[in-house]
């Protein structure tokens, strides 16, 4: 039998201020009060510190991004980090250069460091989800960061339909993924309740679940919330977090049940890479 190996993790669903010092100001807030709560690792929804904007096609929008990870907004929360002794994950609009953008997560150990970033892979363009209009393919890889926690990995929004990916962390050791996202309500509330607690069967290991909440400025899309953590066995550690509210969750997950499972459960043992590659040609 494993032996119990507890982190307390957080997730924070929030609704869009108004402006961008206010959110990263609610940001902050919500991670102190799960550092009060003895959370240990924290994750935002996806592009936590802007609105939702690729619910239209505008340049404007292109102003919301930052470089990763020399920007305000990354420089502060490692600041946040260190000052807490927590793990953040930090997802922002990143410039690299002049007219080139990814949508991204910044990784920060609970010392303050920096130690990376994964980079969305999977763009959507379907209505009310312009994403190719702002943002390139990822291109770094599926990084897995050895944190004061664990080895934590980061799969963004549309990303998770994809099992691909998924894999990739696994095989590179991730025991927690976090998947932020921005999802409406519709056919994607009831992939949102499959999805990622298929893919957390399948490959063994904690995915914190988050999307955002509410109606936004740019668009009609009602993103649920529903946030939630899941575990190995594709069950819920405690209840999803509101459909409507903003909401903090703090869960304690027990990474020894990872072992366990993998011990069950001989997924990775009996894998059959040789026969699969065909599936990666076009």
């Amino acid at each position: 039998m494993s032996q119990s190996q507890i982190v307390r993790a957080a997730l924070v669903q929030a609704r869009w201020t108004g402006d961008q010092s206010s959110m990263i100001d609610l940001h902050e807030q919500y991670a102190r009060a799960a550092a009060a709560d003895g959370a240990q690792i924290i994750g935002f929804q996806e592009v936590f510190n802007s609105p939702y904007f690729c619910q239209v096609q505008e340049p404007e929008h292109y102003r919301w991004a930052e470089p990763v990870p020399d920007g305000p907004t990354v420089q502060r929360m490692r600041s946040l980090a260190r000052e807490l002794g927590m793990v953040i994950v930090v997802p922002v609009y990143e410039v690299e250069q002049s007219g080139v953008y990814y949508n991204t997560a910044a990784v920060i150990d609970a010392d303050g460091s920096y130690l990376g970033k994964y980079r969305k892979h999977h763009i959507p363009q379907v209505k009310g989800f312009w994403e190719k209009y702002y943002f390139k393919p990822g291109n770094l890889g599926w990084p897995v960061f050895d944190t004061a926690v664990g080895k934590v990995g980061v799969y963004i929004c549309y990303d998770r339909h994809f099992p691909e990916g998924w894999r990739a962390l696994g095989l590179a050791g991730a025991q927690i993924v976090y998947n932020p996202s921005a999802t409406s309500r519709g056919l994607s509330a009831y992939l949102w309740q499959l999805e990622q607690p298929a893919a957390a069967v399948a490959n063994e290991y904690f995915i914190a679940a988050i999307n955002r909440v509410g109606t936004e400025e740019y668009g009609d899309n009602d993103f649920y919330g529903t946030s939630y953590f899941v575990d190995p066995r594709g069950q819920l550690v405690g209840e999803a977090a509101s459909d409507k509210a903003e909401e903090l969750l703090v869960r304690d997950l027990d990474l020894g049940l990872i072992e366990q499972v993998r011990q069950q459960w001989a997924f990775y043992r009996d894998r059959r890479p040789e026969a699969y590659g065909p599936l990666a040609q076009a």
